[in-house]
């Protein structure tokens, strides 16, 4: 298994533009919630949502990619973990509102999201990460804590 180091060294790789990381900064943490939200709109088996709202498939992909996130460096799981619930307790409060229904929310976002992070790489003149490896999906959202944990001065 490659190490976290290595992971997000092969990120970076494909994000070294100025305007191609600001880009990621922006469309990164909204593809990331607007996933857990199409999955927070997926029905879960059960009567449980009542009573426990993230019991559901976003709340199964967190802890999944909690799992994940854990097995290649424990530091950056701790330090995502909570970004991750915030995001399932946003989750939550959009989808009570009286407007628009979240999966429509999401889908937008995500499709504007993603149109943003092509037009950084095509700034960048480099392909997006996960071209070369479908994990490099999973690698972004690390990436861009790993640059808050380096100029903190934490280790990862």
């Amino acid at each position: 298994m490659r190490t976290a180091a290595q992971w997000l060294d092969d990120y970076g790789d494909s994000h070294r533009n100025a305007t191609n990381k600001a880009l990621h900064w922006i469309c990164v943490p909204v593809i990331a919630w607007c996933v857990l939200g199409l999955l927070w709109t997926i029905p879960f088996p059960g009567d449980v949502r009542t009573a426990y709202p993230a019991a559901n498939w976003a709340g199964v992909a967190v802890l999944v990619a909690s799992l994940y996130y854990a097995a290649l460096s424990p530091r950056l799981a701790l330090g995502v973990l909570p970004l991750l619930l915030l995001g399932l307790w946003s989750l939550d409060r959009v989808d009570r509102w009286n407007g628009l229904p979240l999966w429509a929310i999401c889908l937008f976002l995500f499709v504007i999201a993603w149109i943003g992070q092509f037009i950084g790489h095509a700034i960048e003149g480099r392909r997006p990460s996960f071209f070369k490896d479908v994990q490099f999906l999973m690698i972004g959202p690390l990436w861009l804590l790993a640059d808050v944990y380096r100029r903190l001065g934490l280790r990862f």
